[in-house]
């Protein structure tokens, strides 16, 4: 059966509802080392302004998660220790958010000023970015340490980032900006990218934690979700590029860059394989331009290869075959359950935002 399901902003509401309790906890591991109060102080400014803001995705899901294995809703310290494993996984994507905006020059994130270009802060945002990393690491010791699978979320946690940090390093050295060269793009690079820059933090890390803590075992159980969960990561993340390109700032929270910062994206290498010979010199001489006429160029390419259309294609063909993979698992499974990855796919088909 499915688990139970309650309207998002709910959940967000739910969920947001722990920060507070989140935020003093990492305060205290300051003040007990006798931090100044201004050290204190600038931490809680790091944790406010780069935490909550956002959909808060990663974060439910595994509250999500927990409860469709469970079956019920959870309620009191369960769901409190639950959603402190959600902030881990959000302290883990702002610490990613906080460096990836500074190597790509990004000017806003989640509708407001990226935090580095915040007056004062500046280069302190590296740092900044260390220290929401650490967080994780301290809300898992301190509510996790005595429980049998503390290793196994260590370990889940120092992987997943190992993969990320590996994924970050194709995309910038695939495409840095100071060096263009179209000839170099590739999808299968681009897919190589994604999986490991995106797809493993964003829903395979989610899901494993509520799995953990619903009491799963079976190695077995966790390679088919990760089955799953990779493939759903990859048309999240064609999803993200796509949006970058032809969604609104006002809709998207944050202005789109990828053309600009010569980014390998799913977009541009569509459109590669379209091109007419017009229109590939097009590309070359503006892609990755830091002007924003040359940004209106590309995109009149894009329009004009279709690739709007190809991506609703290829949004489709993801959606079937991830509901194809998701019915692979027994619709009276004894350990996952369907409904864990159809509530991601539900939240993410057809976004516009």
């Amino acid at each position: 059966m499915p688990g139970p399901r309650l309207d998002i902003a709910h959940n967000k509401k739910r969920f947001l509802g722990v920060f507070p309790m989140v935020v003093e906890e990492l305060l205290d591991t300051l003040r007990a080392e006798s931090m100044p109060d201004d050290i204190v102080e600038w931490y809680r400014r790091n944790l406010e302004y780069n935490l909550p803001g956002g959909k808060l995705n990663r974060g439910i899901s595994v509250v999500d998660t927990a409860e469709v294995l469970r079956g019920k809703l959870l309620e009191g310290d369960e769901y409190q220790k639950a959603a402190i494993l959600g902030w881990s996984v959000e302290l883990l994507q702002a610490c990613s958010l906080l460096a990836d905006d500074m190597m790509d020059a990004s000017i806003t994130r989640r509708g407001q000023p990226c935090w580095y270009r915040v007056e004062g802060v500046n280069n302190i945002a590296i740092n900044d970015a260390f220290m929401l990393e650490a967080a994780s690491y301290q809300l898992l010791k301190k509510h996790f340490r005595k429980e049998s699978y503390y290793t196994d979320l260590l370990e889940l946690f120092l992987d997943t980032t190992h993969k990320t940090e590996i994924g970050q390093l194709i995309d910038l050295v695939s495409a840095p900006e100071d060096r263009v060269d179209l000839s170099k793009f590739c999808l299968k690079r681009h897919h190589l990218t994604i999986t490991y820059k995106t797809a493993y933090y964003s829903f395979y890390l989610p899901v494993a934690l509520g799995m953990h803590f619903h009491g799963i075992t079976n190695p077995e159980q966790f390679a088919l979700a990760q089955k799953i969960l990779i493939p759903l990561g990859e048309y999240f993340q064609v999803q993200d590029d796509y949006l970058d390109c032809f969604a609104a700032p006002e809709k998207l929270g944050k202005i789109g860059t990828d053309i600009l910062d010569n980014k390998n994206s799913w977009v541009v290498n569509v459109a590669l394989q379209h091109v007419t010979p017009v229109q590939r010199k097009i590309l070359d001489e503006n892609y990755g331009r830091k002007d924003s006429e040359c940004e209106r160029r590309v995109k009149e390419v894009f329009i004009a290869v279709g690739v709007e259309a190809k991506y609703k294609a290829f949004e489709q063909a993801a959606y079937e075959k991830i509901v194809g993979l998701v019915e692979t698992i027994p619709a009276e499974g004894r350990e996952l359950r369907r409904e864990v990855f159809m509530a991601f796919l539900r939240k993410i088909f057809g976004r516009t935002m």
